[in-house]
This record gives structure tokens, C-alpha cells and sequence, in this order.
């Protein structure tokens, strides 16, 4: 047993018994199905039984996987950026946070294909309260974020997870991935939450904290969906908050925008890695002496670099079009591109509904907005 023991991903030796225990559930056979739709069942076993790592089985299984699901629910995956990173480094990856899982799979593909080393990622213990979906986390690299914890169980919890981060990019080597912010940005408003890299930081024995961040190889990473496929699964919460409501989420209310997340209509995704952050952080250094206004800086720094490098889709500009009933952004989106999402309003949202009608358009407008802000 280690400290680790409650939170960590499988280690190498774990990967084959946990893969013989788990490969006839039910939803691990359709995920089977689905990498490899022509092949026999006895096929598909050989292929896991000589996934004996980690790495293999994400290379064999979830990459094919993967793959076929961009086939089937996009219309191109491009990424950027990757040539600023170096073989055999590890990075601490901050990103913006739009699906729950596919966010840090499709990075992975990327890393994956660019011969870099692939995340651990991290995921909320609300995620993953089946069986199944635990061992497949742990099989996927992913530890575990604690949820809804007393205050004082809470600062012990991200102090476990602070020093696991320190341990995976410092004595494993391991690149991290790790949102801006806890849950995902489901209006669209991509805002990094000091309170995360206050979590980071814990495991820091620097003097100046920017010194150890500097250490942990920062890169902000900005990822778009051209369409959200769970954009109607968010409008009820974006509703309530609206009417300063408490909204409480039904018990497969995450499975669901898990499975209609992977498995929904995306039309175009790209991934950009932003530059390394160093000189930046020797200028807070400078410019500011107390820890919080540091941490407040590079929140800022990291929002300004996610939004800088997150691409515009005319998704985008349509929804801010509509949003503000003028074309101003006409020049990127096409007639027939307008009508699409007007379409695929009519399906969604009812136009009689204000409130959850604005909310639709600025999951989509917003991006369009903080860009605007930024320049």
C-alpha cells in the first residue's frame, strides 16, 4: 500500500488481471465492438490479453477506438502546436474543459501520433461511482479528483493530489493534464480558478512559488468543438443559475453526457498547444511579492493564453450574431452554415423560452466575446 493507493491509475503489472475481470461487462463489450467492429470475439480477446501496460492498451484498444469515433461523429480533428514540445519531457497540460471525457482522450491521440509522452489526467470520483467505469478510468491513466468533501478532508485530499502531480512529473516523468477549472465551463466562459493552481502549488518546496511552476513545464492548451454535442444537457443548470436557483443533477445525469458527448455530432475539433510558460512567470516574480496575487496572475496569464489559441468556429460567430441580432461576423460563416444552427436550435431550445435561449447562444457566443476582450 502507498499513500497513492486511493486516487492513483493502475500500475503496469494490474493492467492484465483488471482487463480479464472486466471484459465481458456489458458496456466494455460494446466499447470492444466499436474499436473492432469485423473482428471475433476471440480476436478481441487476443488483442487484450497482450495488453500487459498502460500504454498498451491505450496504443491497441482506445486509440482504435478513438480514431473510428472521429470517423463517425466529426468531420476533421486538426491539432497545433506540437512541435513546441520535446520527446521524453513531461509537461503539467492546463486546459480549458468542454467534454468529460473526450477532452483529455483527444489529447492524448495528439501526443500519441506526435511520439510524446501521454497524461495522466485528472477526473472527478463523480465520475466514475460503477465499477466498470473506475477500472476503465484507471486503465485510461486517470487519477482521482475527491468531490464534496468537508473543508478539512478537502485541504488533506488536494494536498494527496498535489504531491501525486509532483510525483508523476518529477519522479515518473509523466506529463499531466489537469482542467483550468473544477467541472466543466458549460457557458462556454473559459476562466482558470485560482483555486486549482493553489492545489498545485501545495506540493511546492520553492521559496517562489512561480519558480515551481516554471519547474512543472506549464503549457495552456485550448480545445474546440465546432458543435457540443451535450449543449442541450447544459441549459437546464445554465437556467437555474440564472434564476439563482439550486440545481440538482439526477443520478445518470454524467453517464449520459459522457455516452452523448462521445457518441453525438461534433463537425470540427481542434487541439492547440500554447508556448511553454517560463519568461512570463519570472515577470510575475517581479511585479508581484505575495503568493495570491501571483497565483491571481497566472490565472490570468493562463485564461489569456486558452483563449488566444481556441480556434473560432462559425458556430461561434453565428451564435453572437443571433445573440445580438446584427451580422458583424458575417464574413465568417456561410448562408447555408447560418441555417444549420438555426436549425439545430429548433431542435433544442424553444425559442419562446428567453432565458434558456440566450443561455444556448452564449455557451457558443462567449468564446467570440473573450476574444474581443482580450484584443
Amino acid at each position: 500500500m502507498t499513500r497513492f493507493d486511493d486516487i492513483r491509475p493502475y500500475h503496469d503489472h494490474e493492467v492484465h488481471e483488471a482487463l480479464q475481470e472486466f471484459k465481458r461487462h456489458p458496456l466494455v463489450k460494446v466499447l470492444l465492438g466499436f474499436a473492432f467492429p469485423n473482428l471475433p470475439d476471440n480476436e478481441i480477446d487476443g488483442i487484450l490479453d497482450q495488453c500487459h501496460s498502460i500504454k498498451e492498451f491505450q496504443q491497441n484498444v482506445i486509440y482504435v477506438a478513438l480514431k473510428r469515433l472521429l470517423e463517425n461523429t466529426t468531420e476533421g480533428f486538426t491539432t497545433s502546436g506540437f512541435d513546441k514540445l520535446q520527446p521524453e519531457t513531461s509537461y503539467l497540460f492546463i486546459s480549458n474543459h468542454r467534454d468529460i471525457v473526450l477532452d483529455t482522450s483527444l489529447l492524448n491521440v495528439a501526443l500519441l501520433e506526435h511520439g510524446l509522452v501521454m497524461t495522466a489526467s485528472a477526473i472527478g470520483d463523480n465520475l466514475v461511482g460503477r465499477p466498470f467505469l473506475m477500472a476503465l478510468s484507471r486503465l485510461n491513466r486517470n487519477f482521482l479528483i475527491q468531490r464534496d468533501l468537508p473543508p478539512r478532508e478537502l485541504l488533506k485530499s488536494s494536498q494527496l493530489v498535489s504531491d501525486y502531480i509532483y510525483e508523476m512529473l518529477f519522479k515518473e516523468h509523466r506529463s499531466v493534464w489537469i482542467a483550468q477549472r473544477e467541472g466543466r465551463a458549460k457557458d462556454g466562459d473559459d476562466k482558470t480558478q485560482q483555486g486549482v493552481l493553489k492545489m498545485l502549488a501545495m506540493a511546492s518546496d520553492e521559496a517562489n512559488i512561480m519558480d515551481y511552476f516554471k519547474k512543472m513545464k506549464v503549457v495552456p492548451v485550448a480545445i474546440s468543438y465546432e458543435y457540443d454535442p451535450t449543449d442541450i444537457l447544459k441549459v437546464p443548470e445554465l437556467v437555474a443559475k440564472h434564476h439563482d436557483e439550486e440545481y440538482v443533477k439526477t443520478g445518470n445525469e454524467d453517464f449520459n453526457a459522457i455516452m452523448k458527448g462521445a457518441l453525438g455530432k461534433k463537425k470540427r475539433i481542434h487541439i492547440e498547444i500554447g508556448d511553454i510558460l517560463e519568461k512570463e512567470l519570472d515577470e510575475i516574480s517581479r511585479n508581484e511579492q505575495k503568493p495570491n496575487k501571483q497565483l491571481q496572475a497566472l490565472a490570468s496569464l493562463i485564461d489569456d493564453r486558452i483563449i488566444e489559441s481556441y480556434k473560432l468556429w462559425p458556430s461561434k460567430y453565428i451564435a453572437y450574431d443571433l445573440m445580438h441580432g446584427g451580422d458583424k461576423y458575417a464574413q465568417f460563416y456561410t448562408e447555408k452554415e447560418k441555417k444549420q444552427f438555426e436549425r439545430r436550435i429548433e431542435r433544442r431550445v424553444d425559442r419562446a423560452n428567453e432565458v434558456a435561449m440566450n443561455n444556448y447562444l452564449a455557451m457558443y457566443a462567449n468564446p467570440v466575446i473573450n476574444k474581443e476582450q482580450l484584443t
